[in-house]
């Protein structure tokens, strides 16, 4: 494994702490305890991250693709993303995305001799170079799946549009992008949450669901659009609106038509 510093927290494993695993540090955990102490509902909010992308994926499966890119991936989960396409298509080949090196080392050890999944070690943001490494491995040519799941936040509006419209441009006609991003209620907490967030690991953003739906560029957003996660149902026409909470993840869905 490469070196790396395990006295500054990553976000993949303070992501892997808040959900309970084991793949983290002292500085991962130790930032996880200040975020959840100050804003207690972040950990459902990371759990229905980690569902509304296993919905996104079946009903993309469900509607025909056999081909999924987990940008900025994380630590592996239950389920993850290769485990929710082969509930519908079992040969679906899926291409990991991310530059930690923890992230890398579980995922390759995991994934062992699965000859239908590629780990590609990379920054997310140097679009060509990661589609270069993807496409020994999915056919850019046929439709695919774009997964973007809680990385859009990490970036700043303009930022985060550009990001997913490289990637989408790259895309052939009936692809799909399914993507989350956190959300808050306005107020001192968020405020203090996403300072001192932005001070460690890297700057954070919230977005609002304007801006949200600005990042599938000219997708057309799969009925409901752009939903609180905890409700978000690709396919239908309309959800409820869940209760208030101090956070939560917007998700949306859009395919790709030409």
């Amino acid at each position: 494994m490469p070196d790396f510093d395990v006295t500054k927290p990553s976000i993949a494993r303070v992501y892997d702490y808040v959900l309970g695993g084991k793949d983290n540090f002292a500085a991962d955990r130790a930032m996880a305890e200040q975020v959840v102490a100050m804003v207690p509902s972040i950990p459902p909010t990371v759990r229905e991250n980690r569902e509304v992308v296993a919905r996104a994926v079946r009903w993309a499966a469900e509607a025909g693709i056999s081909q999924f890119i987990d940008l900025g991936s994380g630590l592996p989960t239950e389920p993850s993303t290769h485990q929710s396409a082969r509930e519908i298509v079992p040969g679906a080949r899926v291409a990991y995305v991310d530059n930690d090196p923890v992230v890398i080392n579980h995922l390759m050890a995991q994934l062992g001799k699965d000859q239908e999944t590629v780990v590609v070690d990379g920054d997310v943001a140097d679009t060509q170079a990661i589609l270069g490494k993807v496409r020994g491995h999915i056919d850019l040519s046929r439709p695919v799946c774009l997964v973007i799941g809680a990385l859009l936040h990490f970036y700043d509006a303009e930022a985060a549009r550009d990001l997913a419209g490289r990637y989408t441009a790259a895309l052939a006609p009936g692809s799909y992008c399914a993507a989350s991003v956190l959300a808050a209620a306005p107020g001192p907490d968020t405020d203090q949450l996403i300072s001192f967030y932005s001070s460690g690991t890297h700057p954070a953003y919230l977005h609002s669901v304007a801006d949200f739906a600005g990042f599938f560029g000219d997708l057309d957003l799969v009925p409901p659009g752009v939903a609180d996660a905890r409700t978000w149902r690709p396919g239908w026409e309309s959800v409820p609106d869940p209760d208030p909470r101090g956070t939560w993840m917007y998700a949306g869905m859009g395919r790709k038509n030409g």
